[in-house]
Formats: C-alpha cells, structure tokens, sequence
C-alpha cells in the first residue's frame, strides 16, 4: 500500500533520514519506533509532503507520493492524525468534525460516519457544542482521530498519539485505534516514542535510530528483542 525507498532527507547538509526503507501492507497496523530526534516525525513529514527529500522514492497505491498535493492525498484515502493534535481551538467539536469531511460531499454518508466517531467517543457527542480548545488534553487527542476519521483513511497515519497523555488515557486511546483497525479495516502507521503500547498492537515495526532503520520484524518479535527491550522498554539485561 505504501513503499518507501532509499529515502534520504537532509536539513542544512545535515542528513536526517539516509537512505531508509518502509513498508506499510494493506489492512495491517505498522509502528515506526525511536527516540526523539530519530527521524520519525522527518519520515512522516516526507511523506505528506511538508519535507521534500533529497532522494529516494514515497508511493502509495502506485501513486508517486511526491508528485501529489496534500488534498488529493486526503481524496485518496491517505490521512495524518498531527503530532500535537493541532485541532481547531476556536471551534467546536462539531465543527472541527466537519472539516475532516472537507473533501467529501454525501451528506448522509458523512452524518454516518460522525455518528460512528461518537460511537468510538461518547464524550465528544457530549461536549459536541464545546469549544474544542476548553477540551482537556485526552479529549482534543480523540476529537484529533475523530477529525481524521471523518475523511474516511484507507490508511491513517499517527504522529506520537500517546505524547503528553496520561497512562490510562494512552491505554483508551490504544484501544479505540486497534478496534479502527479491526471495525473498518484501516491501514494504520503509528509513528511513536512509546514502544510498549504501540508495538502490542502492531503486525510489523520499524525501529529507527539516527536517520536509520536499525531493526524490523512483527511487532511481538521486537517486544521481545534484547535490542528494543533495554533501549525503549525500560528492560536492562
């Protein structure tokens, strides 16, 4: 569904990616795991077009990644939930709701899909009048999905959604993008900091150090490996 190549990105002269391979199959949950400053968020940006490489290669269903606008991405079903959530403050929850639908024009469809998205969050059916920035933190991370969701992904992509979260509001949110991925079938990239929770629910990760890939294989293989164990799970052997 979407393939990387060779992918090397530079700020300044400075190399941020060199040269990396990625790949996201079709209906799986894929986690690209490292530390702050790995070249996770450098990846993600490459792809939706905020950064533009120096060389290598982003497509996405045969579409070359690099060539296409921002909207004619969200058309095609690929959709970023942004590090930091970066909602619409000064609107409310319906509002911010119905701008992820910007790109769509069936009224009875994108009313299904909310209904949906209240179905996942019960709490921003509640606060469904409320400005979104009054939201608490946990609160603006799912209206941030919900707004996503509401363009109808074929593949959703996630940067850092456990930053800042409580543990118990990460486990919730963790929960409702596995029962995404199970409900409707979206492909999901997680880029994350927090291996434990996002490598649990993924098919296949990435751990990525210094603008390099440094292991991959299924998401158990790499809870297990001694490598991520003492490096991003806390785990001294």
């Amino acid at each position: 569904m979407l393939e990387i190549n060779n992918l090397v990105v530079a700020y300044g002269g400075i190399q941020a990616l060199k040269g990396i391979n990625l790949s996201v199959e079709q209906g799986k949950i894929v986690a690209l795991i490292g530390a702050n400053g790995a070249g996770k968020s450098t990846t993600l940006k490459s792809i939706v077009g905020l950064v533009k490489p120096v060389s290598g290669s982003i497509v996405y269903e045969g579409k070359d990644l690099l060539k296409v606008s921002t909207k004619d991405m969200v058309r095609h079903g690929l959709t970023l939930v942004p590090e930091g959530r970066k909602i619409f403050p000064d609107l409310t929850v319906l509002e911010n709701l119905n701008i992820g639908a910007f790109c769509r024009s069936d009224t009875k469809d994108i009313n299904r899909d909310r209904d949906w998205v209240y179905e996942l969050f019960p709490i921003l059916k509640e606060r469904n009048w409320q400005l979104a920035g009054t939201l608490s933190g946990g609160e603006q991370q799912m209206l941030a999905v919900g707004r996503a969701l509401m363009s109808r992904p074929r593949l959703l992509m996630m940067d850092e959604p456990s930053l800042g979260l409580a543990p118990l509001i990460v486990k919730n949110i963790f929960s409702i993008i596995r029962e995404i991925h199970e409900q409707q079938g979206v492909t999901i990239l997680l880029i994350e900091q927090n291996a434990n929770v996002s490598l649990k629910i993924a098919d296949k990760g990435y751990v990525i150090e210094t603008g390099m890939i440094k292991l991959e294989g299924t998401g158990q293989e790499l809870l297990v490996n001694e490598e991520v164990k003492k490096a991003y799970l806390g785990e001294a052997h």
